[in-house]
């Protein structure tokens, strides 16, 4: 059911009775727009003036509208501020200025709404539609903006932001900086103060590498994990990205969107550009709930095949590295089984032939096995892993090029760089230019052969590099500017096109680490690979912080020598999200393989509660001794505790949360150290009331170990 609102008039948007309304209901007449979920509402007024304006979030509505409380403001009509649409009509002018036309609304399921708010120019044919889909009970918007025109001649868009929301001028602004190998490992708080704030990246081919498109606001003061009201954001883009924190003394507007640096797009007459989509959660309850709802949200809509559990997993690459063979892969296979593995991917090196890719050299691009090393190819590998009984996984780069290949010395051109600059590598690599429609036929051929193979039911999609030299000598020389956007646009499409091609295909997105931990591209994806930095201490603290935005379904985490932890500390990090391994099982101590073992069993036990349950997380471990969460099940039957002791430290009992308070719980410590004395309250049985009030005292109280607790019926 979709309803057309022209004029002044009020649209609420109460999820749970919109479905009541039909085409010949009429709403009382006045001029607020109002879109609601559970506990978040976000307000809108139009102006005597025809604009849309804004109550800021965190205040009360006011009768008076301030010409800075314009919605989604533009550059060059009398607003001074930062605008979040800066536009070049085809006439040259430099000014839009937005007046409200209507408002649209769509009961698209079972609360969740979609409302598009319909702007145009008072002297161009130009339009500009808000779109808003709300999520009633996960306090869930998702926000975009469309833009269309048809005047003479191609416009310009400097800035076109995704949202531009108003809040109150107590907030603060939780962010996360990190490096490669250090992926959101510095969260970073701060009060925003007078001035602009900016987040952002100029990557081009993928969001992240200093800073994620992800992030915290939290009004009236610093917000804990059950106290605060909270704004978390997140975009929805796998390119350079910018967020900006305007704070003028009278309110903060939080502008997020596609970087305006170097990407100017010219949108033709008639054609739509619609920006990446911004994720906002509210959460009046602090960060821990937040975080619940996001989890939930995602789960439906943010990745592939969110309510399915996932297999454990071998990678080949501490193995073996470039240096392997058939034989050598397949020696893999039964330690693998017999461990309790499921799933076995072969990493990089398996292709090249004339240029064979015995190390990061060469042979990207050249995406047929290599002769010498896997002779029939690579459906007998899978067949035969298939046979072990294990699935058959394969890495990929299909965005890539080595200059030593084939397809380089074929088509030079194909790559992104400048004229008249020799080419910087990174990762002695470059990166193709998929604007071009050859190259988008290349790719998707290469990445069909690959996934077509018999028995392949996995696949680790990799990008390496990111860009630094962002010309094309396919694009016109006046349009170069739109490469990064043309290129990501692309890349979805291809994802997408894969994504359906193989739908019962599990796919992990890799981008040099945690290049691409955002959910522009996830949603064609299962899982990321948060980083490269695989040592378990800091992956206690990175799957923490990833934690406020992603599921831990979603966050690949696998056991490996980085670091050179305790097996079984590496172990129980590992297990807190999707586990997987990347070991010589051959080459394990006794007691190292017995813990692995007993880990893979441990998690089979708990998976279902790890990746479909709710998330608590309890002790934060930035500087701190140790960390600690606990998942509960949704029907609240069943939980599990982690506890990561990163120090010494006091013997401190963990106070679960979520439990029911008035459920028996009996329990039981999976996979104890061996060696370790029990937990004291081992097999007794308590009410999830008592568990909450006097805490379980675990087995860990010592550096570099880690103690797994189920609670049971």
């Amino acid at each position: 059911m979709t309803i057309r609102f022209k004029s002044y008039l009020i649209i609420t948007l109460l999820f749970f009775t919109l479905s009541l309304f039909g085409k010949d209901d009429a709403l009382q007449t006045n001029d607020l727009i109002s879109l609601k979920t559970k506990s978040f509402s976000l307000n809108f007024k139009i102006g005597g003036d025809g604009r849309l304006y804004q109550f800021p979030i965190g205040t009360e509505r006011s009768s008076k509208l301030l010409r800075d409380q314009e919605f989604y403001p533009q550059a060059g009509d009398g607003y001074v501020w930062e605008p979040a649409l800066e536009v070049i009509h085809a006439d040259g002018n430099t000014s839009t200025a937005l007046l409200y036309d209507g408002v649209t609304y769509t009961n698209e399921s079972s609360g969740i709404q979609l409302t598009r708010i319909h702007l145009h120019d008072s002297a161009y044919p130009f339009e500009v539609t808000l779109c808003f889909r709300t999520h009633y009970g996960e306090d869930v918007m998702e926000q975009w903006t469309e833009i269309r025109h048809q005047e003479a001649g191609v416009i310009t868009l400097q800035r076109m932001d995704s949202a531009s929301l108003l809040l109150t001028t107590n907030v603060c602004l939780t962010h996360f900086f990190g490096n490669w190998a250090k992926e959101m490992m510095y969260p970073i708080t701060d009060q925003l103060t007078p001035g602009i704030k900016i987040l952002d990246s100029k990557l081009g081919v993928r969001a992240d590498q200093y800073e994620n498109p992800s992030f915290i606001l939290s009004l009236n003061g610093r917000a804990t994990e059950t106290n605060g009201e909270v704004l978390a954001g997140s975009l929805a883009w796998s390119g350079s990205f910018q967020c900006a924190f305007d704070n003028n003394m009278e309110q903060v507007r939080a502008l997020c969107g596609i970087n305006p640096f170097a990407t100017a797009y010219h949108l033709k007459s008639n054609e739509t550009f619609t920006t990446p989509t911004m994720i906002w959660v509210w959460s009046d309850d602090g960060l821990g709930d937040m975080s619940r709802k996001f989890h939930d949200w995602a789960r439906n809509f943010g990745i592939r095949d969110g309510h399915h559990t996932r297999d454990i997993l071998l990678n080949n690459w501490e193995a073996t590295g470039f240096d392997f063979d058939f034989n050598r892969i397949i020696s893999l296979f039964g330690p693998a089984k017999d461990l309790g593995v499921e799933l076995f991917l072969l990493d990089d090196g398996w292709f090249g032939n004339k240029y064979p890719r015995i190390n990061d050299h060469a042979g990207l691009g050249d995406w047929q096995p290599n002769h010498s090393r896997l002779p029939n190819g690579l459906a007998p590998l899978a067949a035969a892993a298939v046979q072990q009984g294990l699935r058959f996984g394969i890495w990929m780069e299909p965005e890539m090029v080595n200059p030593n290949s084939e397809l380089f010395h074929k088509h030079p051109d194909w790559v992104i760089s400048q004229p008249r600059r020799d080419l910087e590598q990174q990762r002695n690599q470059m990166v193709l230019d998929l604007t071009r429609p050859e190259v988008q036929k290349f790719e998707w051929n290469a990445i069909k052969s690959i996934l077509s193979v018999p028995d392949i039911t996995y696949a680790k999609w990799d990008c390496n590099r990111y860009l630094t030299q962002p010309g094309s000598s396919y694009l016109p020389v006046d349009r170069q500017s739109d490469l990064d956007i043309d290129y990501v646009e692309a890349l979805y499409a291809l994802m997408d096109k894969t994504a359906k091609a193989f739908p019962d295909t599990e796919l992990m997105l890799c981008s040099g680490g945690g290049g691409r931990a955002e959910y522009g591209a996830l949603k064609y994806f299962h899982e990321f690979w948060p980083s490269d930095n695989t040592d378990p201490v800091a992956r206690v603290q990175m799957q923490w912080d990833y934690s406020y935005f992603f599921p831990p379904m979603a966050i690949a985490s696998h056991v490996t020598h980085s670091g050179y932890r305790p097996m079984h500390f590496a172990c129980c990090v590992a297990m807190s999200a999707r586990f997987g391994m990347d070991l010589d099982l051959t080459k394990l101590s006794a007691q190292d393989r017995a813990i692995c073992a007993g880990a893979i069993a441990a998690y089979k036990e708990i998976r279902d509660i790890t990746a479909l349950g709710d998330l608590y997380r309890l002790e934060d471990p930035h500087n701190s001794y140790r960390g600690t969460l606990d998942f509960v099940s949704k029907n609240h039957e069943r939980a599990v505790i982690f506890a990561f002791q990163l120090q010494d430290g006091p013997k401190a009992v963990v106070r679960p949360q979520g439990l029911d308070p008035d459920r028996q719980y009996t329990i039981h410590e999976l996979n104890p150290m061996p060696g370790r004395a029990a937990i004291e309250q081992e097999g007794k049985t308590f009410t999830g009331a008592q568990l909450m009030l006097d805490g379980i005292l675990p087995s860990c109280f010592k550096g570099l170990e880690g103690c797994v607790i189920e609670l049971n019926p």
